[in-house]
Order: structure tokens, then C-alpha cells, then sequence
């Protein structure tokens, strides 16, 4: 009955010693509340970036936004599909032996948790590598760096991430339905073969390879750009490289706190060859949490864009009064000067006008 491969029985061999009790509606309020945050606030970014995909026409940026657009439809998917999945599981009781006895839903469903949660990490890896080329390596960014080469890797993200997902599939390893009975995945429980141990710790150290690389490559394009702003006072050009890192830095530190709890649990299970009766409730947490990434992901678009930061800038300084102001006139000053640049260099005819203005009256 616990046998991995038999793939019609094993995904029940959890159901006869459930360890994990949880309430149905507040676990049907959770699920109900994250699908439908996450696809709301998805399909909001993927308007923005869309719209702003098509007004810039800056190579540089266009192949940012293509990245991004990728990761926030591969956001939306994951909370459409899991999501669904899992409301579908609670209104049948969690039976399931009876809608699920050759397996079949449980594989779907640990296929999709395995893709939709490396799949937006490898993204966010692939964007920082992306960004850090093209501020280190402008010429070879400008001239490699097409839409064709941007879709082909994107292309090859997705076939990886379908890799890693269908190789349980491949290999005859049944997908299991975990201690909850609410989600399918690799087997968490009473793991003591090397193959169950591999895929767990291959899940976590390709998650935590691809924060690590978000890590290095931002900081490397962090460090290049304050030694740009500090050797040259020309900041025309460059104020949408800062809006990028701004929005990479705010993906991986939402990245890092959202899946670093699930990424340790599950290396955890599968150092200790399987884990406790008490660690349930911790994984459900863990796993909610790196729901939260993908709802949180779309935001870092949504709120951190140059127009929504002018406004909070208005905001603030009505709010905060003369003697504010008056206090930081020239770090307030320098915001402003950055985000009438920032609104000029998306439009290439206005910004060859105000190129052809005298020095003097930028500041005005």
C-alpha cells in the first residue's frame, strides 16, 4: 500500500494514519481568499506591464518587462490552476479514494505545485542575470538581447521547471497526497528511499540556487550603478535602470521570505528521512507562505512604477508640511529632478527637446 511505485495506490498509503487535522472553512476561506487575491492582482500587472511594453520601446527595458510579463502570467496560472484544484478538493470532502482512484488528480496537481513554484523562482533569477548584463554590458545587452532571445529563454525557463515537475512521472514515481489531504507532492512522509530523499533536496537547493543568483546579480548591479551616480552627475538614462533594481531587490527579498520557510522544511524532511508528527501544521504554514509570493509578486509592478511614486511624493509633501520640506529640500529636490527624467526618457521624441535645452532649466 506505501509502495512509491504503484501508481494507483500510492498516493493513499497517507490516508489510513492522517497526522494533520485541520478545520474545512478556515482552510477553504484560505484557499479561496489566495486564489482569488492572486489572480485579481495578477491580471492588474499584467495589464501595466503590458501597456507599458507596448509605450516603451527601449530595449533595455523591453526585455524587463517581457521577463516580468512571463513571471506574472506564470503567477496567475499557478493560483488559477492550484487554486481551483484545491477548492474542488475541499467541496468533495477530501475523498479522495473516490475521485481519485487511479491517481491521475493528485499527479496533476503535484506536476503544478512542482512547476508554478520553481518556475517564478527561475524567473526572478533569469530577470536579475538579465538586468546585471545589461547594466555591466551595455553593447553586448543591446545587440543580444532581443525579444527573440528574451521569448527563448523564457521558452527554456518553463521547459526546465516541466522537467524537474515530470520527473517523478518518468522515473514511475507517484506524486502523494500529503498528511492534510488538501495538496499533492513529493513523498514528505516516512521517506527511506534515496529517490524520494533526491527530489525534495533537488526542490530546495534549485529554489535556493536561484535566490542566490538574484542575490549576487542585484548586488553586482546595485554596486554599478551607485559607482555610475557617484562618478558622473548625468543621471538622464539611467533612472529606469533604478526603477528595475528598486522592483528586483523588493522580487527577492518577497522571494526569500515567502519560500525560504518551505525550501528549509522540505531539505529538512529529506536530510531526516522524513519528518515528525508535529511537523503538519509547519508545513501547511510554510506552504501558504510561498502562496503569498505569488500574490505579493505582482505588486512590486503595481506600487513601484515611477508614477506611483511621483503621487506618494505629492502625498507626502502635502502631508508633511513647509518645515519638512524645507528640511530635506535637497533630497526632495533630487527625487523630483530623477522622476522628470525618469517621465522623459520614456518618450523618445521629448526627451531629444529637452536634450536641446539648456542645462539651467532642468531643475525649473
Amino acid at each position: 500500500m506505501n509502495s512509491s511505485k504503484s501508481p494507483g495506490l500510492a498516493g493513499f498509503g497517507v490516508l489510513k494514519n492522517t497526522t494533520c487535522h485541520t478545520e474545512k472553512k478556515i482552510s477553504v476561506f484560505f484557499s479561496i481568499i489566495f486564489m482569488t487575491a492572486g489572480i485579481l492582482s495578477n491580471s492588474l500587472a499584467i495589464v501595466i506591464l503590458m501597456k507599458a511594453y507596448q509605450r516603451f520601446r527601449q530595449k533595455s527595458k523591453a526585455s524587463f518587462l517581457l521577463l516580468a510579463s512571463g513571471l506574472v502570467v506564470t503567477d496567475l496560472f499557478g493560483h488559477l490552476i492550484n487554486g481551483a484544484i484545491a477548492v474542488f478538493v475541499y467541496a468533495s470532502d477530501k475523498d479522495w479514494i473516490r475521485f481519485n482512484q487511479s491517481n491521475i488528480l493528485c499527479s496533476v496537481f503535484g506536476i503544478c505545485m512542482v512547476f508554478f513554484g520553481l518556475c517564478p523562482l527561475f524567473l526572478g533569477s533569469v530577470m536579475a542575470v538579465e538586468r546585471c548584463i545589461g547594466v555591466t554590458k551595455p553593447i553586448f545587452h543591446s545587440t543580444k538581447m532581443t525579444s527573440r532571445h528574451v521569448k527563448m529563454m523564457l521558452t527554456m525557463v518553463c521547459l526546465f521547471a516541466v522537467l524537474i515537475a515530470l520527473l517523478p512521472i518518468l522515473r514511475f514515481r507517484a506524486y502523494q497526497i500529503q498528511a492534510s489531504r488538501t495538496w499533492c507532492f513529493y513523498k514528505t512522509e516516512h521517506v527511506e528511499d534515496w529517490e524520494d530523499r533526491f527530489y525534495l533536496l533537488l526542490f530546495s537547493c534549485l529554489g535556493f540556487l536561484a535566490l542566490a543568483i538574484s542575490f549576487l546579480c542585484n548586488a553586482v548591479t546595485g554596486i554599478t550603478l551607485l559607482r555610475v551616480k557617484f562618478k558622473s552627475q548625468q543621471r538622464q538614462g539611467r533612472s529606469h535602470h533604478f526603477e528595475m533594481i528598486i522592483q528586483l531587490l523588493a522580487i527577492m527579498c518577497v522571494s526569500c521570505i515567502c519560500w525560504s520557510p518551505f525550501l528549509v522544511t522540505m531539505a529538512r524532511i529529506g536530510i531526516n528521512e522524513g519528518r515528525s508528527k508535529e511537523t503538519c501544521e509547519t508545513v501547511l504554514f510554510a506552504l501558504r507562505m510561498a502562496t503569498w509570493n505569488q500574490i505579493l509578486d505582482p505588486w512590486v509592478y503595481i506600487l513601484l512604477r515611477k508614477a506611483v511614486l511621483k503621487n506618494l511624493y505629492k502625498i507626502t509633501s502635502g502631508c508633511c508640511g513647509v518645515h519638512v520640506i524645507n528640511l530635506h529640500m535637497w533630497e526632495l529636490s533630487s527625487i523630483k529632478n530623477s522622476l522628470k527624467v525618469a517621465a522623459i526618457s520614456e518618450s523618445p521624441v521629448s526627451s531629444k527637446q529637452i536634450n536641446q535645452r539648456p542645462l539651467s532649466t532642468m531643475g525649473q
